[in-house]
């Protein structure tokens, strides 16, 4: 008897396996298939201009600068004038620009940043630092 008892276990078991692989074969026609490409939910990285590290917003500019916007003016259209500025500012030129960063609202800088770029006016050394520390250290995105 427990020869027969074991061919109907092997038996049984042996229909379990078949039922199971039926039953997947069935649910794996039903299903679409998988894409093939990238999934949809990481997102694909974008080519960086050459010398960006891609870690802060100042190697965005190539971006800003290619949406061709209108720049926004913040008070400051006497800056014009340095519209294509080589070499160094002198004190009272860096004045100009100081006046304006300092009287605006700390979450306008990185617009105005931006808007200088777009009107070719190159923000003096001095005051670099300062401008980029101001930005950091607002949450916000520049509004265009």
């Amino acid at each position: 008897m427990s020869q027969q008892a074991s061919f109907i276990a092997l038996i049984v078991f042996v229909l379990l396996g078949i039922s199971i692989w039926v039953m997947r074969a069935l649910y794996n026609k039903k299903r679409p298939a998988a894409p093939t490409s990238a999934p949809a939910d990481k997102p694909q990285e974008k080519p960086r201009p050459e010398g960006c590290c891609g870690q802060h917003a100042v190697c965005e500019k190539e971006l800003l600068m290619a949406q061709q916007i209108k720049p926004e003016y913040f008070d400051d259209e006497e800056l014009d004038a340095f519209i294509g500025h080589e070499g160094d500012y002198t004190a009272a030129e860096t004045a100009q620009f100081e006046e304006v960063l300092y009287t605006m609202r700390e979450e306008e800088v990185a617009s105005w940043l931006t808007s200088l770029q777009q009107r070719g006016i190159r923000l003096p050394e001095a005051l670099r630092d300062q401008a980029m520390m101001i930005v950091a250290e607002n949450p916000h995105k520049p509004t265009l």
